[in-house]
């Protein structure tokens, strides 16, 4: 019988210890707002931009094509911030395209968002194809000095017929 009870208190702390670490753990996982998600940097994404970019010709070796951008934050769904912009592709950039559609996620360290954050000169690469309806990928960072950016990867969807392989650069200017 004393065995018992010994090995029953000798369990106890492995129980209860292990009843304590799961009780932290749900406390920590509550303190994440669900509509926050993180970044590989350990932002927030606090919204997106979303651009529509004018069509045009690409010739051999580049082209240049206006684009007007609305951010709009994960928390609402009205529009924060407009920006005008240039999209400039230099490089094998062949076809035509009648619009397209550029969309970033946009991230923070905190949810917190200040007027023309997003301006500045983005540069990267872009590889597009197009047929009819087309797809492509821009690789881009850069713009201000501070703490919010855009994501790195973003997807382009757009019409016409184009075949693009570019470095590219967005210029993105506040506006009002």
């Amino acid at each position: 019988m004393k065995k018992i009870v010994a090995v029953a208190l000798a369990a106890l702390p492995v129980i209860s210890s292990a009843g304590v670490a799961y009780s932290a753990d749900m406390v920590r996982r509550d303190r994440v707002p669900v509509y926050q998600e993180s970044d590989q940097r350990g932002g927030v994404r606090i919204g997106y931009l979303d651009c529509s970019i004018g069509g045009g010709v690409g010739y051999v070796l580049g082209s240049a094509k206006e684009a007007d951008c609305v951010f709009t934050s994960t928390i609402g769904s009205e529009p924060l911030d407009r920006y005008s912009g240039v999209v400039r592709k230099m490089g094998v950039d062949l076809g035509f395209t009648t619009r397209s559609r550029l969309i970033w996620a946009v991230f923070a360290p905190t949810a917190g968002y200040h007027h023309g954050s997003l301006g500045g000169l983005y540069q990267g690469a872009t590889a597009e194809a197009t047929l009819g309806a087309g797809i492509g990928a821009n690789i881009l960072v850069g713009g201000t000095s501070g703490s919010i950016h855009l994501q790195t990867v973003s997807v382009t969807g757009q019409l016409g017929l184009n075949l693009a392989a570019t470095g590219t650069s967005v210029t993105l200017t506040p506006e009002g």
